[in-house]
């Protein structure tokens, strides 16, 4: 593979099929939609159902930390072995097998009598939805014409940043309606139809290849990723200098110089051809993805906290106040392709990347306790329209960047990097906020007994629950609390407008070339011949 090539043929769909119609398309890109609303629901999901679980199971808090982190890491370990299976073994089978896989573990895991099934049954839950993901992205660039492709690969970004807020609306709702297993219910619904559809109106598409499959750099690829999102979750519980922690950071680290210097000795036969990361689109796609989902995933850490223990809302209205940030991205998502197609991918993301960072600084500047929800609204609307304008051009970078038949390659990457990004995300602006916090309340402790100010330290959440014991000093100690988690909050979100400007500045510099998605698209791969590609309805 040459690293400079073009972007991929792609206005032609599979030998051996007929170019979808309109109907076929929107049968298609409904499918694909539902089936990672399925699994992008599941991620965030059972956040709201911590304490129940922990009650029904006797399980302790890291016990059920791993209940819901556990599925995350089986599906950014396996995003890329498994995206290029299918590319090589059919799409259509991989969508299907996923589909059965990650609706029976679902099954499984609303059933579960113990801890440990539940456990084991997320496990198969994220190998399915490792299946799923990588393959809905591939199959829109491999099957979408050229015309066609931007706007459908909006909707499904839209689906990938908004989605996770809109599963936890859902399963907020479930455990306030009826009980916290019914949250299964709607990954496994959404699965059973979109595999339902998938079987009807999906058409089959594989890549020949001359080349046996790169088993090493397949196993270097999951150690890695496995390595370092188990530090990202991990170290702000253990603590970064655990030698758990950091034995795991070394094993990612190693894995990851292995897997780059075998995927360099692989060449044209690589599982991911690393040598594309010198050209424009591949890279600044990729860090883009990185620190938007970041930083995105970092402000939910911080919202939720406000909002529950700062203006004392429920889960479910929690939720729903975190809503117009997703409507707004889901809808800028959309309206990227047409804004690309007008003043270019690099502009569209640059313009992205600079509203997220005035929603960052609007947050830091206005969010108040006296201000509540209108504080932060404005930020909100910017950041959402901000994120949904970057995504969708940098997702069209990163798959424009390799060939058809290394499309599923392609679209696990962008997924790995949105996981990547989203541990990180979490792991710096949760410790931030964290550090935040317990700096500005040590000065507000005096007269707060010893074992009281202790607790209170520790986060909001536990001086709201200590408070009653400090008797007439208890509202004193709870507002105090609320003030200092907005003066950690306001810290944490100047870091993220500090890495949004920085990252302003290499999309400005070193972004993807200033054409229009369809322009480049229209080009042709000298390779893309080479791959045999077989279809079959």
């Amino acid at each position: 593979m040459s690293t400079n090539q073009s972007p991929r043929a792609a206005s032609a769909p599979p030998s051996g099929a007929g170019a979808p119609d309109a109907r076929q398309l929107r049968a298609i890109l409904i499918t694909v939609s539902m089936a990672l609303m399925a699994v992008i629901a599941s991620v965030s999901g059972l956040n709201v159902a911590q304490t129940h679980m922990a009650v029904e199971f006797g399980a302790s808090q890291t016990t059920v930390l791993w209940i819901i982190n556990i599925y995350t890491l089986a599906l950014a370990a396996l995003l890329l072995p498994l995206g290029a299976i299918g590319d090589r073994l059919g799409r259509k089978p991989m969508l299907i097998t996923g589909l059965i896989v990650f609706g029976a573990a679902g099954a499984v895991a609303g059933l579960a009598p113990s801890a440990g099934v539940m456990i084991a049954a997320r496990v198969a839950a994220g190998i399915g939805a490792a299946m799923i993901m990588p393959i809905t992205l591939a199959v829109i660039t491999s099957t979408f014409p050229a015309e066609q492709r931007g706007k459908a690969v909006g909707v499904w970004t839209g689906i990938a940043g908004g989605g996770g807020i809109l599963g936890m609306f859902l399963s907020a709702l479930l455990v306030d309606v009826a009980d916290w297993r019914w949250l299964f219910v709607l990954p496994v619904v959404l699965g059973a139809i979109a595999l339902a559809m998938t079987l009807k109106s999906v058409p089959n598409s594989r890549e020949r290849s001359a080349h046996t499959f790169d088993a090493i750099g397949a196993l270097a690829s999951a150690i890695a990723v496995t390595g370092l999102i188990f530090v990202l979750q991990e170290g702000p519980e253990r603590g970064w200098a655990d030698p758990v922690t950091l034995i795991s950071l070394a094993v990612g680290v190693i894995a990851a110089l292995a897997f780059v210097a075998w995927e360099l000795h692989r060449g044209d036969a690589s599982l991911l051809d690393v040598r594309l990361f010198r050209e424009r689109g591949l890279a600044g796609g990729s860090i883009t993805l990185l620190v938007v989902f970041g930083v995105q995933a970092g402000v939910a850490v911080v919202l939720f906290p406000f909002f529950q223990a700062v203006l004392g809302w429920s889960g479910l209205l929690s939720t729903v106040a975190m809503m117009p940030m997703a409507v707004m991205m889901m809808m800028a998502s959309a309206l990227a392709p047409k804004m690309a197609a007008k003043i270019g991918a690099r502009s569209t993301m640059a313009v992205g990347v600079a509203l997220s960072a005035l929603g960052l600084a609007l947050m830091a500047l206005l969010a108040s306790v006296e201000g509540g929800y209108l504080s932060i609204l404005a930020g909100m609307f910017a950041m959402g329209i901000g994120m949904g304008l970057s995504m969708t051009p940098s997702t069209e970078a990163i798959t424009s960047s390799l060939p058809r038949a290394k499309q599923g390659a392609a679209s696990a990457l962008n997924d790995v990097t949105r996981e990547l990004g989203t541990a990180l995300g979490v792991a710096m602006l949760g410790a931030l906020l964290a550090g935040g916090y317990r700096s500005a309340m040590d000065d507000k402790l005096d007269g707060v007994p010893r074992q009281a100010a202790d607790t209170a330290r520790e986060g909001i959440a536990n001086a709201v629950e200590v408070a009653p014991e400090t008797g007439s000093g208890a509202q004193d100690l709870i507002h105090a609390a609320q003030q200092s988690f907005v003066d950690g909050w306001q810290q944490s979100m100047w870091v993220g407008v500090a890495v949004m400007v920085a990252l302003l500045v290499y999309v400005a510099l070193r972004g993807p070339k200033n054409t229009t998605p369809m322009a480049a698209e229209g080009e042709v791969p000298p390779e893309a011949g080479a791959a045999e590609s077989v279809a079959a309805r």
